[in-house]
């Protein structure tokens, strides 16, 4: 795919980039989404897409894709810039859970620390797009109208 780093800033009120994601955001927990905001949109963005991935997932699934996937939300309007904790905002797509539902930071126990990637994503379109869809599918869809794009990475271990 052919997506590259933009201007946009990706920050929670949560926890700092790099830094560890506290455990009410955890599946250990209340499992709840934490806040997040975004500046700097391109010109010309019509809608937004959020996902969370744990590229150290030991998983690999059919197709050859890796880690596993926590949060896809999209159908976010051009007027959004942030997300409330526990949102119901947009468009749920469909997680590695098997639900629509945010699931947070849960390694195997002895896994060691795990990496979070939470990207946005700027659309030049405002195209609504089918609820449920998974990462991939949502991904080979929006890739022509990925316009901008950044992330901020959350780290997690359990206990």
């Amino acid at each position: 795919m052919g997506f590259a780093l933009s201007d946009m800033t990706l920050t929670s009120s949560a926890f700092a980039n790099a830094g560890a994601i506290p455990k009410k955001h955890t599946g250990e927990a209340e499992d709840v989404s934490p806040a997040l905001r975004w500046e700097n949109a391109p010109a010309g963005t019509k809608s937004f897409a959020v996902i969370c991935h744990d590229p150290d997932a030991p998983l690999v699934s059919p197709g050859g894709t890796y880690g596993y996937v926590h949060w896809v939300l999209y159908n976010l309007p051009a007027d959004c810039n942030s997300l409330e904790e526990g949102t119901n905002a947009g468009t749920a797509g469909k997680t590695d859970f098997g639900n629509t539902n945010y699931g947070g930071p849960m390694p195997p126990p002895g896994h060691g620390m795990h990496q979070y990637y939470f990207w946005v994503l700027a659309l030049n379109t405002d195209q609504k797009f089918d609820a449920g869809l998974t990462l991939w599918q949502l991904l080979d869809t929006i890739e022509p109208h990925v316009i901008g794009m950044n992330r901020l990475v959350g780290t997690y271990q359990r206990a």
